[in-house]
């Protein structure tokens, strides 16, 4: 039997299948559920596992029988009639293909199954598109709204009420209401059908009346200071205007989720310091008369456990912070206020702190964890090794002897070298210089470490995992380098291994103070004197800042000009500085490479040439230039042969055709001419 999806292979006798999400290893059916139960969650939905599903006997992976049989494409979904006749295709998780905003009826970004559009960044999870006992129907745009809004005849059969309530009254939404696809704005029926007043009195400016406008372009609201368009109150006369949702702000909150206690509203003519975040706000604020607090509505209800990507733990949200000292934020390094909300990280002996707005700016970089044991169990199932199987071990438990997943041969575990030659890793393209695994059938090697580099790991760049990849050229979009060798996917950015191994913290050779990652820094790098588009390492004390190319050059290479290993150097104190390789003018305030022995100084391309991190014998496929053949890499090469493309002689870093029979030779410096 064959399912007409085609996602799966279905063997009768043996009552598995070949998931398309799961190839490694077969699932089994299990028709009945035992005495005991499933004390596991479904892959593909999330929820408690129950029979009849399928399940892995190898790995921790398992399906209801309904989720593997979800169909891969939908052909059209109400939510999204503006691609309907693309469709929506199924996906493994969000991260995986690209990014994924949430999903459109419950907003949430869950770790599941779900369909997306390949035109856009719509995307429902499994849950939300397998219910069939509500109703939709799509409506045009209407004056309270700038995008079309969805009625929804059932919404206690979706996720929808226990995340929102209704915009306008902010009462759960038990009832019939309209939602936007592209927004998180909800509506009850009610409210939707009841007309707005075209003018109101309001305590917050008694001056004089307000009169109801609309507007598609964004305006200021003078109470939450944010930035919305469509329907508000305004008064000319005063250039005063409230947003329709804050002109009839709840009475009270409550989420004991959030918090164990309700919050009331209170009016204000005059501006106060939210105890959450420790900024201003004025005329509408919320108390917590048990705590005496006072904050902003949008800090009644901040997520009480968060997975930051820039930690490994999760970090918990806390009102005061119970210590005697000054405690700084991880992230933009200012004093933490001990009397302020923040959050925090609960295991022993971790002072990790950071602020509210600092940690919840960039929804990119977090995920709302309901448990802290969901998140672990979450995290073990994501972490895999890029080791595929042990076949022996010394007495130590070593693994002497390995399969790798980027080689088709057995790898063996070594010391040293058994000649003197200049081998480097095929996953870092660094030279090898301690524990290795090589291939005896084949010029292959691997460090130890890099050989036991996750297959799937959280980076701190993003919150979405990070998937081990090889290939034989690439450019890093972290360093800006060509490379060979191993790299990390991460939302669609290729990272090398030496900026995968970087922290969001260090401590940088030759800088007194130490530099954290700042995603908002767009200013000059010290190192090279470009610009850095995407943020940079910079220091919290002065106004220093490395890009990921500088903080990863080599520390110390070798080069024909010295006999000495030239050392990587920041600053000349010479006011004119020359290149003693190329004879240059060189920058003295950049980095560079010197031998204090010799008085050696020259330019850092200069010392490691175009492509420093390629391997020999690198293979460049046909597709990334015009000859008909692929080429390999070569750094030195016999003889003076001529370029096919310039006509010049060849000394070093060349390209050549892998046909035996045709003699094409490109320099490298012609690639980016003729590609």
């Amino acid at each position: 039997m064959k399912n007409e999806n085609e996602s799966m292979s279905h063997n009768e006798s043996a009552q598995q299948i070949t998931h398309r999400f799961h190839e490694e290893h077969p699932l089994v059916l299990v028709a009945e559920q035992s005495n005991e139960g499933l004390n596991a969650h479904c892959d593909g939905c999330g929820e408690l596992l129950s029979a009849p599903c399928f399940t892995c006997i190898h790995c921790n992976f398992h399906l209801h029988k309904q989720c593997a049989e979800a169909p891969l494409e939908i052909p059209n979904h109400p939510l999204h009639p503006q691609h309907s006749n693309m469709g929506l295709f199924l996906q493994p998780r969000p991260g995986s293909y690209g990014w994924v905003c949430g999903c459109a009826l419950c907003k949430e970004r869950r770790n599941m199954f779900f369909y997306q559009c390949r035109w856009c960044y719509f995307s429902i999870d499994i849950k939300c598109a397998q219910l069939s006992s509500f109703k939709f129907s799509q409506l045009s745009k209407h004056d309270i709204h700038k995008h079309p809004l969805t009625f929804i005849e059932s919404p206690m059969a979706t996720d929808v009420p226990k995340r929102f309530n209704c915009s306008w009254c902010h009462e759960p939404l038990i009832d019939a209401i309209y939602l936007c696809p592209d927004c998180p704005f909800i509506l009850h029926k009610k409210c939707f059908d009841h007309e707005l007043p075209p003018e109101i009195d309001h305590l917050t400016h008694r001056l004089h009346p307000f009169i109801l406008n609309r507007s598609d372009r964004h305006y200021l609201c003078n109470l939450c200071q944010k930035q919305h368009s469509g329907p508000f109150y305004g008064c000319s006369l005063c250039h005063f205007n409230i947003n329709v949702e804050c002109a009839w702000p709840r009475s009270t909150i409550e989420d004991k989720s959030r918090h164990q206690h309700p919050f009331t509203l209170l009016r204000t003519q005059g501006s106060f310091i939210c105890d959450a975040c420790g900024t201003e706000g004025n005329y509408i604020l919320y108390i917590c008369s048990t705590c005496s607090l006072m904050v902003h509505k949008d800090c009644t209800s901040l997520p009480r456990i968060i997975k930051f990507s820039r930690h490994d733990h999760c970090i918990f949200h806390k009102y005061f912070l119970k210590c005697l000292t000054r405690q700084y934020c991880k992230i933009c390094f200012n004093e933490v206020k001990l009397d302020r909300r923040s959050y925090s990280c609960r295991k022993p002996g971790c002072n990790y702190v950071v602020h509210v707005n600092c940690v919840l700016e960039d929804e990119r970089l977090y995920d709302v964890i309901e448990e802290e044991k969901q998140w672990e169990e979450l995290y073990k199932k994501s972490m895999q090794s890029s080791i595929i199987r042990v076949i022996e071990v010394n007495k130590a438990r070593e693994a002497t002897k390995i399969q790798h997943f980027s080689h088709q041969h057995c790898l063996v575990l070594a010391d040293k070298m058994e000649e003197e030659i200049d081998r480097k890793c095929d996953g870092c393209t660094l030279p090898i210089s301690n524990i290795f695994y090589y291939c005896s059938e084949c010029p292959f090697f691997l460090h130890k470490t890099c050989a036991e580099l996750p297959r799937i790991k959280q980076h701190w760049f993003h919150q979405s995992n990070a998937t081990l990849n090889f290939d034989s050229f690439k450019w890093c979009n972290f360093c800006n380098q060509n490379l060979s060798g191993f790299f990390y996917n991460i939302e669609g950015w290729k990272m090398c291994l030496r900026c995968a191994k970087v922290a969001d913290i260090i401590e940088c050779e030759g800088h007194q103070h130490f530099l954290f990652f700042d995603f908002k820094f767009n200013e000059k790098c010290n190192g090279c004197g470009g610009r850095c588009w995407n943020g940079a390492f910079r220091c919290a004390n002065c106004r220093f800042a490395f890009d990921f190319g500088c903080l990863t050059l080599p520390h110390s290479a070798f080069h024909k000009i010295d006999e000495h290993k030239l050392k990587l150097t920041y600053r000349d104190d010479k006011e004119q500085s020359y290149c003693d390789i190329c004879e240059q003018y060189r920058d003295p305030s950049l980095l560079y490479y010197s031998c204090s022995i010799c008085d050696t100084s020259a330019h850092r391309s200069c010392v490691l040439g175009n492509f420093p991190f390629y391997k020999d014998e690198s293979t460049l496929p046909n597709y990334e230039h015009t000859h008909d053949h692929d080429l390999q890499f070569f750094r030195k090469v016999e003889g003076f042969p001529e370029c096919s493309e310039c006509g010049k002689f060849c000394q070093e870093e060349i390209l050549k055709c892998k046909e035996s029979t045709c003699d094409y030779i490109l320099h490298c410096e012609c690639l980016r001419l003729f590609v």
